[in-house]
């Protein structure tokens, strides 16, 4: 049977003479384009989860911030709210002494009056005590609203770098261009946004 008769190639005998022919460099350039693709979306999904995952980080950074901040603006305004308490103590005794003062007698008025000024000297004290702490509370509740607007763009950013990946999984399985373009667009949208995250805007 040798020379004799007819050979039948069976489909794995075709594969491998395929595979033969492409390792001495028959491949087709459709095969390179898929390579090319290949190679350029899993750099750029390496990148683009490295980005997202510093996104994140800065994402609960600031989330905690703002806790931080609110809970030291409450702090500010409990102790203002002492001293207005404070303050209105002292004001009633300032009223007390007044009465007094108006009751006594000419030799005792002095006495009272003496206390009167003391009170309203304390009452101002207090007072201005009081407005700096409500001022302080204000400033931190100023600043945990701006760590808020950035956690927002930093969750923003992050989740159109998700989706930027989520389009790259998505274009390796289908090899659809718009599909990589669509990708790269999300992940510039992600980008830019974070940008503007760090940048406070």
């Amino acid at each position: 049977m040798s020379g004799h008769g007819f050979h039948v190639h069976g489909p794995h005998d075709h594969e491998l003479e395929h595979a033969q022919h492409g390792a001495h460099g028959g491949h087709h350039p459709e095969d390179a384009d898929t390579k090319r693709m290949t190679n350029q979306i899993a750099l750029f999904t390496a990148i683009v989860a490295t980005v997202g995952a510093l996104f994140g980080y800065m994402g609960g950074a600031t989330q905690a911030n703002a806790g931080l901040y609110k809970n030291n603006a409450a702090i500010k305004k409990t102790e203002a709210s002492n001293q207005w308490n404070y303050f209105q103590s002292k004001s009633t005794k300032q009223s007390l002494a007044e009465l007094a003062r108006d009751l006594a007698p000419d030799d005792k008025k002095p006495t009272y009056q003496t206390k009167v000024e003391r009170y309203e000297k304390e009452k101002n004290d207090i007072k201005a005590v009081a407005e700096g702490l409500e001022a302080e509370a204000r400033e931190w509740d100023l600043r945990s609203d701006e760590q808020m607007h950035q956690h927002h763009r930093w969750a923003q950013a992050t989740t159109a770098l998700q989706i930027s990946i989520a389009l790259a999984a998505i274009a390796l399985l289908t090899r659809k261009k718009w599909l990589e373009h669509a990708m790269f667009a999300a992940g510039g949208v992600g980008v830019a946004v974070g940008a503007m995250a760090a940048l406070h805007l």
